[in-house]
């Protein structure tokens, strides 16, 4: 049940069903144009997401829409995303009070999760946020958080994996205006680059598909190619001096380590929810599905670099040096942000999280799932999207569970008082590692399986990789009514789907 990336990723050795977002006739040209690099025609330039920037409007609109998107050579895929036809935009996001106008043009439910965002339970955009096919949904982000780099995504329960696999995901930055103060890169684009990496498998006509198997349940969907903004084999032009890469995993599971062959540092700046105290030197960066990370990379040497995931040593993004990009920052900042608050003292019960996959116990925590009860539908249909049935597997395709319990949505798992400091206890069990996420809150993470807490995951975080047994601190300070509850769960999309995720109430 690992998300890890120790071998590339494999062939496609079979023809999939094509992703389908219901029976709507699909239309839209394009995705992202494919520039191209002066001196190297065959090379195409990674491009950025278009910007949606609301710092003066303070209106967000989004609409969710198919569209067929060509892949590289490949013959166009059916594909969805939020105002285009596969992703979103960029959009940058100010403090204070942000009205959004969401709109669904799918001939099913979607969601829009503002996945990093502290808001309340009410517009969240969680599983109990449905927008009805040709439906329109308004509302107001009360934005009160420091500088970070946070995503929104599709969460509808049963199709979170197929909607965010088609494309209905997007980042966002959001700002302050002090990035000049704190000597960071700020241009978009140019030394200030967006990365969203995702793998998809791609047929031997390269039309994305996603044709889940039992063996892709129980890991986790993965693909056979790697895509940085929607593009493949991308080249990203840099200045010579310093880039800020801000990285998000929008995998449905794959875990990425990644690293420069040449040896070249990362400097790590922040974490999932905000900038830390400094830039934190490390070799390599492990970032999960649903993670976030920003780093800054020095270019001045005119090089350009490679970046690489793991030691299968699989090909992430390209950078190559633009003389005709002018640099803005030489040097690296001594100091970013003030230094990280104390965690703060827990006042609340310490809650233990098991993490059951495939219908076994987990240590260090409760029995395995004890009954399918109404999630057995949604087992079915994940049988029958396959054309395979578990008979033979030592697995049910059922057993996705935390403490036990599959996802209910008519259940609450717990309530907590608003104002509370919990420990958090999430095992994984032996052999498995699952990203997990909190909505509505972030949190620090003071132990690792028994050892020191990784870099990064030193800062502000709302997703944490857990392989073993993690602990986070975290306080409860944004509301939750019964009707709209936050959620916890496995990042990996298709445990998710498939009943690893409980909700809980502040109140």
């Amino acid at each position: 049940m690992t998300a890890g990336d120790d071998a590339p990723p494999p062939d496609m050795r079979r023809r999939g069903a094509l992703i389908g977002l219901g029976a709507a006739a699909l239309a839209g040209a394009g995705g992202f144009a494919f520039l191209r690099q002066s001196g190297a025609a065959t090379v195409p330039r990674l491009g950025m997401p278009p910007l949606l920037d609301v710092r003066e409007t303070r209106k967000i609109a989004l609409r969710a829409q198919t569209g067929r998107t060509r892949f590289g050579a490949g013959r166009p895929s059916m594909t969805a995303g939020f105002n285009q036809s596969y992703l979103g935009p960029t959009i940058i996001l100010p403090r204070g009070e942000v009205a959004t106008d969401l709109r669904n043009a799918l001939d099913e439910d979607v969601t829009v999760h503002w996945h990093g965002l502290l808001v309340p339970g009410e517009v969240d955009g969680g599983p109990h946020f449905p927008i009805a096919a040709g439906a329109r949904r308004r509302g107001v982000l009360p934005v009160a958080q420091e500088p970070m780099t946070a995503w929104y995504h599709s969460h509808v329960h049963g199709a979170t994996a197929r909607h965010v696999y088609a494309g209905l995901a997007g980042i966002i930055h959001l700002v302050d205006g002090r990035d000049d103060e704190r000597g960071l890169p700020s241009r978009y684009g140019i030394d200030d680059l967006t990365l969203i990496l995702q793998d998809r498998r791609l047929d031997a006509e390269g039309r994305m598909v996603y044709d889940l198997t039992p063996t892709d349940i129980l890991n986790g969907f993965h693909g056979n190619r790697i895509f940085v903004n929607g593009q493949i084999g991308a080249t990203a032009a840099v200045p010579a001096g310093i880039v800020r890469l801000r990285i998000l995993n929008a995998s449905n599971a794959r875990t990425y380590t990644l690293m420069f062959p040449d040896g070249r540092p990362l400097h790590l700046i922040a974490t999932d929810a905000g900038y830390l105290p400094a830039p934190r030197d490390i070799r390599s960066l492990r970032i999960a599905s649903g993670e976030r990370a920003e780093v800054l990379v020095d270019f001045s040497d005119g090089a350009g670099g490679r970046m690489i995931s793991g030691r299968g040593q699989i090909d992430i993004l390209d950078f190559a040096v633009d003389p005709a990009l002018a640099v803005r920052i030489d040097h690296l900042p001594d100091r970013i942000a003030p230094d990280l608050p104390p965690v703060g003292e827990v006042d609340g019960p310490t809650r233990r999280f098991a993490l059951n996959t495939g219908g076994g116990a987990v240590s260090g925590g409760s029995a395995g799932h004890q009954g399918h009860q109404g999630h057995q539908g949604h087992g079915q249909a994940l049988v029958a999207t396959t054309g395979e049935t578990a008979s033979g597997s030592s697995h049910d395709l059922h057993d996705f569970a935390i403490n036990g319990r599959v996802y209910d949505p008519a259940r609450t798992d717990f309530d907590i008082a608003r104002g509370t400091t919990e420990r958090w206890v999430i095992s994984g069990g032996a052999g498995g590692e699952h990203p997990f996420h909190v909505h509505g809150v972030h949190f620090r993470v003071t132990d690792e399986a028994g050892g020191m807490v990784r870099p990064e995951n030193s800062g502000w975080k709302d997703t944490v990789l857990v392989a073993g047994q993690t602990e986070i601190v975290v306080r409860f300070d944004h509301p939750a009514p019964p009707d709209y509850p936050f959620m916890y769960h496995c990042h990996i999309l298709e445990h998710e789907d498939a009943g690893m995720m409980g909700q809980f109430t502040v109140s």
